[in-house]
C-alpha cells in the first residue's frame, strides 16, 4: 500500500474510557482471576496429594486445571493493566506470544474436555474394560499427543497471521491479541487466512463438540436403565459439562467464524470474555467442587495439615 508504515506496536482496547468503569472492570477481572487460580490450584494440589484420586478421570482433570490457570493468565493480567494505566501498548512480540498461547490453551482446553467426556463414556458404558483401556500409559500418551498437536496448531496459526504486513492503523479492538482482530489491521488480502481459520475452527471445534455430544448421549442412554437416583446424578453431572462446552465453543465460533469485514463492536469483546475467561473460572466449580470425592479429599488434606 502506498504511504503506509510498518506497525511496531499495537494498542489494545478497553470496555470503557470512563475511569470509574475502568476500575470496576479491573476489579472484576482481578477477582475472577484470583478465584480461578485458587479453585484450579486446589484441584491440582488435591488430585496430586490424595492417592485415592490417582485415576484417569482425575489425571485429566488435574491437567485441565493447569491449562485453565495458564489460559486465564495469558489475557487477564494484561487486561487489568491496560484498564488501570493510561498506556494500552502491546509490542508485536508480546502480541504474537499472546496469540500463540491463547490458541494453544484454547486447543488444549477443548481436547481435554473431549478426552474427559470419552473417559466418562468408557467408565459408565464399558466399566469392565475401563482400566484395561485407560491405563497410565494411554493417559500420558493422549496428553502428549494433545500438547504436541496444540503446539503445531497454535504455531501454524501464529506464523500465518504474522506473515501478513500490518500498516496504518495499529488499534486492536479487543482487550487481548487474537487472530480475527489482527486480520482487520492487515493491509493485504486476508481471504486465505480467513478460510484457513474458518476451516480449522470447524474441524477442531466441530469435531470435538460432536464427539463430546455423542459421548454424553451414550452415557445418558446407558443410565436410563439405572435407578432414578443414579439417573438424576448423571443428569446433574452431564448437563453442566455440556453447558460449559457449548458456551466455550459458541462464543469462540462467534468470534473466529465471523467475517473480518464486520465492524468491531463492544459485543465482540464481551463474547471474547465468554471463551477466554468464563470456562477457566467455571470448570473448578462444575468439574470438581460439586464432586463428592474432591470435597472429601479436600477435607482430608485440611485435617492432615491442621492436626
Amino acid at each position: 500500500m502506498p504511504n503506509s508504515t510498518t506497525v511496531s506496536d499495537f494498542l489494545l482496547a478497553r470496555f470503557s474510557d470512563v475511569w470509574e468503569l475502568r476500575v470496576l472492570h479491573s476489579v472484576l477481572f482481578l477477582l475472577t482471576y484470583l478465584a480461578t487460580l485458587l479453585g484450579n490450584l486446589l484441584i491440582v494440589t488435591v488430585t496430586t496429594l490424595d492417592h485415592s484420586l490417582h485415576t484417569p478421570m482425575y489425571f485429566f482433570l488435574r491437567y485441565l486445571s493447569i491449562v485453565d490457570m495458564c489460559y486465564i493468565s495469558v489475557t487477564v493480567p494484561k487486561a487489568c493493566v491496560i484498564f488501570l494505566l493510561d498506556s494500552t501498548i502491546i509490542s508485536v512480540v508480546e502480541c504474537a506470544t499472546q496469540i500463540f498461547l491463547v490458541a494453544l490453551c484454547g486447543f488444549l482446553e477443548l481436547t481435554f474436555l473431549t478426552i474427559m467426556a470419552w473417559d466418562r463414556y468408557l467408565a459408565i458404558c464399558h466399566p469392565l474394560h475401563y482400566f484395561e483401556i485407560m491405563n497410565t500409559q494411554v493417559c500420558i500418551h493422549m496428553s502428549l499427543v494433545s500438547l504436541l498437536s496444540g503446539l503445531v496448531y497454535s504455531g501454524f496459526h501464529t506464523g500465518l497471521t504474522f506473515s501478513l504486513p500490518f500498516c496504518q492503523s495499529n488499534i486492536i479492538h479487543q482487550f487481548f491479541c487474537d487472530i480475527p482482530s489482527l486480520l482487520k489491521l492487515s493491509c493485504s488480502d486476508t481471504f486465505i487466512n480467513e478460510i484457513i481459520t474458518f476451516v480449522s475452527s470447524v474441524i477442531v471445534g466441530g469435531g470435538c463438540f460432536f464427539f463430546i455430544i455423542m459421548s454424553y448421549i451414550c452415557i445418558l442412554t446407558t443410565v436410563l436403565k439405572f435407578p432414578i437416583r443414579e439417573l438424576r446424578k448423571a443428569f446433574s453431572t452431564c448437563v453442566p459439562h455440556i453447558l460449559v462446552v457449548t458456551v466455550f465453543l459458541s462464543s469462540g465460533a462467534a468470534v473466529y467464524m465471523k467475517p473480518v469485514s464486520n465492524s468491531p463492536t463492544i459485543q465482540d469483546m464481551i463474547i471474547s470474555v465468554l471463551y477466554s475467561v468464563v470456562p477457566p473460572f467455571l470448570n473448578p466449580v462444575i468439574y470438581s467442587l460439586r464432586n463428592k470425592k474432591i470435597k472429601e479429599a479436600v477435607w482430608r488434606s485440611i485435617n492432615r495439615f491442621t492436626i
